[in-house]
This record gives structure tokens, C-alpha cells and sequence, in this order.
């Protein structure tokens, strides 16, 4: 009974992952994942070629293990005779780069924007709360689009066009979280502690906004792949002969009759990518929301 009286509680971390694990759909989703990003940081290594070599000999091949002019594509090569299976291996890379960049840049403003509307009622969260809903009026791919048509087409710009899409949300969940940490009794304390209103902003409150942050920061890398697919299909983003996957779909479209493997495995990357983390999201949101464990 003593031992079992005196046996330390678990880790905040271990109870997180103890929540999130019996969430299959969430383990299988990390699994993919862990699997993504072994492929982008071993890119060079696991790609049997580069994804910018041609083999003029082997031009829309299917996929096969039979050599061709002694070299093997598994995957396929597409019109120009690039091996697929090394642009689809980069192009993850890519996909994630380009998650990593919009989703930090989105979530450190939206979370300074949230923060500044929770705390300063009055006119500015009026003027910041309705400049996110004339942005949230407006189709994301639009919006999107016409970002950068203003900045110019580019795989920067794309980066900057999707955080502006993704702001609003973080803003606004932002906002709601702060205001009910702000009813809370800790909040008071530290207050009345003598706590500056910076120090409560970042020190106090906006460390027990994370948990939602921390989900929405994952669903957001999903829509920002899906996104940055788009514009590279629209030839907005990454302009070619970079190994981007909606780029890859739009060179191919043409050929999605006769060749089948070149329209369907970049879409199939992209399908797979995007359900993923959003299994790994939905796994995340049960194991951190305390309503909603079992």
C-alpha cells in the first residue's frame, strides 16, 4: 500500500502519450508521418536519381522493376523522362518544408493578434476580430491566389500566401482561449501579485492557450500541403523543375488518360500526407482536451 502511495505520478508526457495512443487512427497517422519526414531528411540518400535528371530514353514509362537503358523506375518516369519515384521522394521535402514555414509564421502572429484582442477589449479587438472575418468571407484559395498574384508567383510567396489564409484561425481560437483563462483564479492571483501585463500575456496565460494552438498547428500543416499543391497546380507556387506535387499534377494533366502513374501517385502522395496529420491531429485534440478523454 506504501509503495503504492509513495510511487511518483506520471509525466505530463507520458500522460499525453498514454491518451493518444489508443487513438489508432492517430498511431497510425504518426507512423506515416515519422515515415514523411525520414523520407525529406533522406532525400539525397533514398532517391535513386536526381529528381532533375532526364533519360530521354524512358519517356512516360510505366512502372516497372525491367531495366531501361540499364537503369530501373519503379514508379514510372514522367513526360520528360524524370524518375517519379526520386521527385516524389524530394518533393516531400518540399510539401513539409513549405507546412514548417506557413504554419510557424501563421501561428506566431495569430497568436501575438489573439493575444492583443483577448487583452485589449474595446477597439482593438474590434479592428483586429473584423479584419479576420473579412478574411475568413473570403474563399482561402482565393485568397490565397490573389496574394500571389500581388507578391508574384514563387515558392516564398506561396509560404507567405498560405500563413496569411491559416491567420484567422489562430487568431480567433487564440482569442477564445485567452478569454477564459482570463475568468480564471490564477489569472487574478498574478495580478494582484503585481504582474505586469506582459509578463501575464506571455508568462501566465498564454502558455495554457498551447493545447488548442498545439492541434490546430497540426491540422493547419494539412491544409497548408493541400494549399501549396493547389497553387502548384494553378502555377503560383513552386515554378518547375522543382519536385513540387501539385506542379508535378499540373505538367501531367494532360496525360491522365494515357498515363495513368503520373497523375496518381502525386495525388496519392498528397492524399496520404494530408490524412495523416490530420489523423495525428484528431488523436492530439482527444489526448489534450480533457472533455473529451475516455
Amino acid at each position: 500500500m506504501s509503495a503504492v502511495l509513495n510511487q511518483a505520478p506520471p509525466s505530463p508526457f507520458a500522460e499525453l502519450w498514454r491518451d493518444f495512443r489508443r487513438n489508432r487512427g492517430a498511431i497510425v497517422g504518426l507512423a506515416v508521418i515519422v515515415a514523411l519526414l525520414l523520407c525529406a531528411l533522406l532525400a539525397d540518400v533514398i532517391a535513386p536519381y536526381s529528381p532533375k535528371e532526364q533519360f530521354t530514353d524512358a519517356v512516360l514509362k510505366p512502372p516497372s522493376t525491367q531495366p531501361i537503358g540499364g537503369h530501373v523506375f519503379l514508379l514510372g518516369t514522367d513526360p520528360v523522362g524524370r524518375d517519379l519515384l526520386s521527385r516524389l521522394i524530394h518533393g516531400t521535402r518540399l510539401s513539409l518544408l513549405i507546412g514548417l514555414v506557413s504554419v510557424s509564421l501563421s501561428l506566431s502572429l495569430g497568436a501575438l493578434l489573439g493575444l492583443l484582442a483577448g487583452f485589449f477589449r474595446g477597439g482593438v479587438e474590434f479592428t483586429i476580430m473584423r479584419l479576420m472575418d473579412i478574411m475568413l468571407a473570403l474563399p482561402s484559395l482565393l485568397l490565397a491566389v490573389a496574394v500571389v498574384a500581388i507578391l508574384g508567383p514563387g515558392l516564398m510567396n506561396a509560404m507567405y500566401a498560405i500563413a496569411i489564409v491559416m491567420l484567422p484561425h489562430f487568431v480567433r481560437l487564440t482569442r477564445a482561449a485567452v478569454i477564459g483563462e482570463l475568468a480564471k483564479d490564477y489569472v487574478n492571483a498574478s495580478r494582484i501579485a503585481g504582474a505586469s501585463r506582459a509578463r501575464l500575456m506571455f508568462d501566465t496565460v498564454l502558455p495554457n492557450c498551447a493545447a488548442p494552438l498545439i492541434v490546430q498547428a497540426t491540422l493547419g500543416f494539412s491544409t497548408a500541403i493541400l494549399d501549396a499543391a493547389a497553387l502548384g497546380f494553378l502555377g503560383l507556387g513552386a515554378q518547375p523543375p522543382t519536385p513540387e506535387w501539385g506542379s508535378m499534377l499540373a505538367s501531367a494533366l494532360e496525360f491522365i488518360q494515357s498515363a495513368w502513374w503520373v497523375v496518381t501517385l502525386p495525388g496519392l502522395a498528397i492524399l496520404v500526407s494530408v490524412l495523416a496529420f490530420n489523423l495525428m491531429g484528431d488523436g492530439l485534440r482527444d489526448a489534450l482536451d480533457p472533455r473529451l478523454k475516455r
